[in-house]
């Protein structure tokens, strides 16, 4: 079997390599890739606070205000004061917005289904949940480190 650091390179280079196919294909459809990002999160009904997507999209606070300002005044999205914290502000996908993430996405959805058939083929449905755990467990490890560094920084 390859040893740890091994399978850690293969793993970052094939998420690297997703990473950039979703980058080429955000920037041949007219869409920056944040924008995605965003489109994405909200592309799921639901209401979200720009809190909420920074924290699960790792994407920076100053990049999601950004990209909330155009896509307001393109007329996607409106800012809804959330029912449980009323200081936050919940992201809602306008008509103009639900109209033009389905548009957007559709193509990328198709192309995303079929690379997931086709891992769950042959990993099954498991492969998804080996993929956020180790997910997750890398994140824990990672603000584990940094935070230990933070501390001994500040000594």
């Amino acid at each position: 079997m390859e040893d740890l650091h091994q399978l850690n390179r293969r793993f970052v280079a094939a998420t690297s390599a997703a990473d950039g196919a979703y980058y080429r294909w955000a920037v041949r459809s007219g869409v920056t890739p944040h924008t995605l990002d965003l489109l994405y999160a909200l592309d799921d009904g639901q209401p979200h606070s720009q809190k909420q997507i920074c924290e699960a999209w790792a994407i920076p606070k100053t990049t999601i205000n950004t990209v909330v300002k155009a896509c307001r005044a393109a007329g996607y999205i409106t800012l809804e004061p959330m029912p449980d914290q009323p200081r936050q502000r919940q992201l809602c996908l306008t008509p103009a917005g639900m109209a033009y993430a389905k548009k957007a996405m559709r193509e990328l959805y198709v192309i995303e289904n079929q690379a997931m058939s086709a891992a769950v083929d042959r990993f099954g449905p498991e492969f998804v949940d080996a993929v956020e755990f180790y997910c997750a467990r890398f994140r824990a490890a990672m603000e584990a480190n940094l935070s230990e560094k933070e501390e001994n920084n500040s000594v």
